[in-house]
């Protein structure tokens, strides 16, 4: 019985040393007879060269490499993805810059009608202040989502905002722009007067179906005042939520209000941004003796709805250029955290190899000393 065991014993051993011997590589081991040296186990000659990786990893070595190669593939998808968010960047700009010289000439047009007329033009509807008994919130949102968080922002911001109003003894409804804060309102039953939908390259159309809803809505005596609520672009590290009075008018804020342009710069493979802060536009001046074919009145309640619907476009590039600001701050800290995460994950599966390899050598020398 003990020699059978001591048979079975010295089999295991031998089938455990052959498991890690290769055919023309890595480590071999000879036969040697009883009293046999150590050293009888040597490489082959030149057997460095034509090795081949031998090592049997375990599960969790082979798992950690499948995650080491899913972690690197999302890295490449959120540098892309970064990349794509710059572009969309640079083209809402442009956009900007494009609509300026229409915004500059309209402001200059109506700070010169309005000082050729005096307090005539304070009696005009878009112009009078009213007693504030009803309020409509335009509340302007992503479509998207993986931009930090720029929704969230603009949600708790637009929340807070019909809270302190209702709890004055206002009433509050709500016309929202943007997929993220029409899903998150509908949900919860706010009062919601209109939805639109604004992509990531709003244009001139979408901005007047806006403002015409706006201007109905306040002419046809349904609101007091409307309250714009939307993404203030600062830098491409932050953004502010800002909520402004959109209407009634104020004059003076019309003629006196300056304004700024941003734009996207790189340099050394980083992004940076150029602020450009830009002069009231010159009213324009009218001769005392000209003669209108319209009454200058109507020019300025013509020109009000021109203005509405450039504060509206202006402020839907704006949202767009911060959320895409957003975005790719995000997947930059998404690229970053991912890069973390492959090296400590590259880290952890050395060891497992280096382990696997002592634990294979460790085999080899005990089957050869049991054989002694």
């Amino acid at each position: 019985m003990y020699r059978t065991m001591r048979f079975f014993c010295l089999a295991a051993l031998l089938a455990s040393a052959s498991a890690f011997s290769t055919q023309g590589g890595a480590f071999t081991t000879s036969a040697p007879a009883v009293g046999g040296a150590f050293h009888d186990v040597v490489a082959a000659p030149n057997s460095h060269a034509n090795r081949r990786a031998t090592i049997v990893m375990d599960g969790k070595a082979n798992a950690i490499r499948d995650r080491i190669t899913s972690v690197k593939n999302t890295k490449k998808i959120t540098m892309a993805m970064k990349l794509v968010a710059a572009a969309k960047v640079r083209r809402a700009q442009d956009a900007v810059l494009a609509t300026r010289p229409f915004s500059e000439t309209l402001q200059s047009v109506f700070g010169g009608l309005i000082a050729r007329l005096g307090g005539e033009a304070m009696d005009l509807p878009l112009l009078t202040q009213r007693e504030v008994k009803k309020v409509t919130l335009t509340v302007v949102t992503g479509d998207r989502g993986l931009c930090g968080g720029y929704n969230s922002f603009m949600i708790r911001k637009a929340e807070a905002r019909f809270k302190e109003l209702t709890s004055q003894g206002v009433d509050v409804d709500m016309v929202l722009i943007g997929q993220k804060g029409i899903a998150y309102f509908e949900r919860r039953n706010y009062p919601i007067r209109k939805t639109f939908q604004c992509g990531q390259n709003p244009n001139a159309k979408e901005a007047l179906a806006i403002s015409e809803e706006l201007l109905n809505t306040f002419l046809a005596g349904e609101t007091d005042a409307i309250e714009l609520l939307y993404t203030k672009f600062v830098s491409l590290i932050a953004s502010t939520p800002s909520v402004r009075t959109l209407v009634p008018f104020s004059a003076s804020d019309i003629t006196q209000q300056g304004d700024e342009v941003f734009q996207l710069t790189s340099e050394s493979g980083d992004f940076s941004v150029e602020r450009t802060e830009l002069d009231v536009a010159e009213p324009q001046e009218f001769p005392n003796d000209m003669i209108f074919e319209q009454d200058p009145l109507q020019i300025v309640n013509s020109i009000l709805p021109l203005y509405l619907n450039g504060q509206v476009l202006r402020t839907l590039q704006e949202s767009v250029a911060s959320e895409l600001a957003a975005r790719m701050q995000s997947m930059q800290s998404a690229s970053d955290n991912a890069g973390e995460l492959a090296d400590k994950l590259s880290l952890e599966y050395n060891r497992a190899r280096q382990a696997a390899v002592t634990q294979e050598i460790l085999e080899i020398v005990a089957g050869s000393l049991a054989l002694k």
